[in-house]
């Protein structure tokens, strides 16, 4: 795909490749396709003149755009491995994870610097922060310079000797690191090869089958490559709410790609969608894919996804919404997609293989297993449906409580998003809490009486009390943070947990 991706960019260099918006929404043309390969060749030309060879690794603080992107088909060109590096992970959490990596180098934009420098004090009111990047090893900056950045990569290298775009490397390489979990003890990270990379975006690619005379919204990497693949120019989605509102007015995107809480916060600006929506990364239930077409969107797609597999399975509203009226328990995520295994293990926790799989885990031995944490059931049409993540469970009066099989029955109208979650009682038992947090305009007693019936029929998973609040959220995807909204239902309900 990515060897494609080359070709595809050299053929009609006058396209525009990635756009941005005005603050009225209107588009604007960020690269064009020629401007994109060219960064790419000039990327691969400065790395290959300091002496990095296939096999070496490469850190990757650069912030999501063509540069970036660049970056990492210039990383894919010369058979290198890219370390990402994500600056909401803390500082000793990165440390401890490119000390694992080993960089021979680290590519690091102006941003990135300033908030690992100068700019620290402001970058932690943002909850970002990255250690001193000098201290991970050798750094180049990509893009322009700030005082007191390291010096710039050497875009005008000589390009002779370089290897030429769809070298022959093998598949098997490792093409990308991804931190996931872990502490700073133990950090965890994904490594995927040149080829589940590849079938990943092949999937990817599958699923949207995006059209090259109508641009796509979105921002990841999985997005922007098969989008521009096929010809297609890619929105990068502007960042408030209103001015997305507006750039989606503008743009009628035929492919719109946002994460749940951006998909909640367009619908809070009152956006109207077009074409086909699809969202990940975080939990999707059947109200809000169904606010979205109800905002015009003419499909809604839950898709389900991990960083060591993506993606797994897809879900349109209208099938998700057909199983909740059905009663049936858990929370439908669709059948695999192909080339996906599924299945899950003695304890329920499911397990997932297929080309796409990551190879390892870093500094472990190859797995053709992947263990999602997730407790998940396959239903008569073989399609997987998720009951909550096993560490998750809330243990009250000596019975297991998986909180994701309950949890998509709290999604009634009017509510945006709800979570179950334990909170610890005096007698060392837990009680268990529904925390919703409505939609804008929802008259609050109204919510609770709408809540009533599915809250008695959760039986013996019926919570213990019922908030009311916003959901606290964290992570790069905006995930509801579980530890969070715990401690929140326990301020909320007194410490003693009464």
């Amino acid at each position: 795909m990515l060897d494609h991706l080359d070709h595809a960019l050299r053929s009609r260099p006058e396209r525009p490749a990635v756009l941005t918006a005005t603050r009225g929404g209107a588009p604007r043309v960020r690269a064009t396709r020629g401007e994109l390969v060219e960064l790419a060749d000039a990327f691969a030309a400065a790395l290959h003149a300091r002496g990095l060879r296939a096999g070496d690794t490469v850190g990757v603080a650069v912030r999501p755009g063509p540069r970036a992107l660049a970056v990492l088909l210039a990383l894919w060109r010369l058979g290198l491995r890219g370390a990402v590096l994500d600056p909401g992970a803390g500082p000793d959490v990165l440390r401890a994870r490119l000390a694992l990596a080993r960089p021979a180098l680290v590519l690091a934009d102006a941003a990135a610097q300033a908030v690992a420098g100068w700019a620290r004090p402001l970058a932690r009111r943002a909850r970002l922060a990255l250690p001193d990047l000098a201290g991970l090893g050798p750094v180049a900056t990509v893009g322009p310079r700030l005082p007191g950045c390291a010096p710039a990569l050497d875009l005008g290298a000589p390009r002779q000797g370089v290897p030429a775009p769809g070298a022959d490397l093998d598949a098997e390489a490792d093409a990308v690191i991804v931190f996931t979990s872990g502490t700073t003890s133990a950090p965890r990270a994904v490594v995927h090869t040149r080829a589940s990379l590849a079938a990943g975006m092949s999937t990817v690619s599958a699923l949207f089958d995006a059209r090259g005379d109508r641009p796509v919204l979105g921002g990841t990497f999985f997005v922007l490559v098969p989008s521009l693949a096929r010809g297609a120019a890619v929105a990068l989605p502007a960042g408030s709410p209103r001015v997305l509102a507006r750039q989606l007015h503008r743009l009628r995107p035929q492919d719109t790609y946002l994460t749940p809480p951006r998909l909640r916060d367009a619908l809070g600006a009152d956006a109207r969608f077009h074409g086909r929506v699809w969202t990940g990364s975080a939990p999707a239930g059947a109200g809000l894919l169904e606010r979205v077409r109800a905002a015009g969107a003419a499909e809604a797609w839950g898709v389900y996804a991990l960083t060591e597999l993506f993606p797994a399975a897809a879900v349109e509203a209208r099938e998700k919404s057909a199983f909740e009226e059905a009663g049936e328990p858990g929370d439908l995520v669709g059948a695999p997609l192909p080339g996906v295994r599924a299945e899950p293990d003695g304890s329920g926790q499911l397990l997932l293989s297929g080309p796409a799989a990551r190879h390892r885990y870093l500094g472990e031995e190859p797995d053709a297993w992947v263990r999602t944490g997730d407790r998940a059931r396959l239903d008569g049409a073989g399609r997987i449906v998720l009951e909550g993540r096993s560490k998750d469970m809330v243990l009250r009066r000596a019975e297991n409580i998986y909180p994701g099989l309950y949890e998509p029955a709290l999604h009634v109208p009017g509510v945006e998003l709800a979570v179950l979650v334990g909170v610890p009682a005096d007698d060392g038992d837990e009680r268990l809490v529904a925390v919703v947090q409505a939609c804008r305009g929802t008259d609050e007693q109204a919510l609770r009486s709408a809540l009533s019936e599915p809250l008695r029929r959760m039986g013996t998973a019926r919570p213990d009390a019922l908030l009311l609040a916003r959901i606290p959220l964290s992570g790069r995807s905006r995930k509801p943070d579980r530890a969070a909204t715990a401690a929140l239902a326990a301020r909320r309900l007194g410490v003693s947990g009464r």
